[in-house]
């Protein structure tokens, strides 16, 4: 398997300060600050943002390959994740994923669709990653 790279540098003061967050792949390299991070600032991005597409890449790209892997043809799988960031005693935290899925699958029940989906959530990768964070199914929509 492989082993991917991201570097974060921030620089200054946490509520004045900035920094950027960039990939190996030099797909993203992108800005945050207190204000993008805590303030629902649209100016940069944050780490839950970033945790957010990462988990709904690769929750959708599981369910394609379990759907495949069971004999169907997906036509698309489009997932939005959710990421709620909240407060404990110990300070900011990650409190709940939701995951809201449709995909286009000829040919399969919703049952069926529905235990596909329950399976992608629980064993991809990123899934795994943040087993300790609070996930659920927000909906899970076949179309067609």
């Amino acid at each position: 398997m492989t082993t991917r790279t991201a570097t974060a540098v921030w620089n200054g003061t946490l509520k004045e300060g900035n920094g950027q967050m960039k990939v190996q792949s030099g797909y993203a390299d992108v800005p945050y600050t207190f204000a993008s991070r805590f303030e629902n600032s649209d100016k940069g991005t944050n780490p839950e943002e970033l945790i957010g597409a990462a988990h709904a890449g690769c929750f959708s790209m599981f369910l394609s390959a379990l759907l495949s892997n069971n004999g169907y043809t997906p036509t698309s799988v489009e997932t939005t994740a959710s990421v709620h960031l909240g407060r404990d005693e110990t300070g900011p935290k990650i409190t709940l994923i939701e995951l809201d899925t449709q995909a286009t699958v000829p040919g399969l029940s919703e049952a069926d669709y529905q235990d596909f989906v329950t399976k992608a959530k629980a064993n991809c990768p990123i899934s795994r990653a943040l087993a300790a964070t609070e996930m659920v199914i927000k909906s899970a929509v076949l179309n067609g």
